[in-house]
């Protein structure tokens, strides 16, 4: 799983490129477990990472990467932008998606850019495992109007992420 969320980003450019768009994708969350490792994975692929115009850059918590997701959507309207839009990734566990549900509402409210987009990439720890409390994000997700998707496998999470992004810059909303 976690390595097809670090090809996920690179699937994406990808794509955009096929399509003759100039993007480029940011990465922010949080370290924590059930994703631990993402973190990690994210930073020894960093030369790869950059060949693909894909940055990551973790936050020193969760509200302070959502709030670096929303000025992803919000860069390609400088007019010192480089990229025609950023496709921003949120990542964390389910008590952290608690922590920024605030940051999270108000850049889901200021919307996705529609060549950017964003996904917000929750990991649930329903048995308690590495939490204090069994944990899931599907009533918060919904709680935040953001449409949900649930992938099973590696293989969801490559094709249900890209399908997210595409729904994010569709309807110009955060997409969990």
């Amino acid at each position: 799983g976690l390595q097809a969320l670090v090809r996920l980003p690179m699937d994406a450019r990808r794509r955009d490129e096929r399509a003759g768009r100039n993007t480029a994708v940011f990465i922010s969350g949080y370290e924590g477990s059930p994703l631990a490792g993402y973190d990690l994975e994210l930073s020894r692929r960093k030369a790869l990472l950059d060949s693909h115009q894909v940055t990551f850059s973790p936050a020193l918590n969760e509200e302070l990467a959502a709030t670096a997701v929303l000025g992803s959507q919000l860069s390609s309207g400088l007019a010192t932008a480089r990229y025609d839009g950023v496709t921003g990734i949120w990542y964390g566990k389910a008590p952290g998606l608690d922590r920024a549900t605030d940051a999270l509402r108000h850049g889901n409210l200021a919307g996705a850019h529609r060549q950017g987009g964003v996904l917000v990439v929750v990991g649930d720890d329903d048995l308690a495992k590495s939490s204090t409390v069994p944990s899931g994000s599907e009533l918060a997700l919904a709680e935040l109007s953001l449409p949900t998707l649930a992938p099973c496998d590696s293989q969801d999470i490559l094709e249900l992420g890209l399908h997210g992004i595409a729904m994010s810059r569709f309807c110009g909303l955060w997409v969990g």
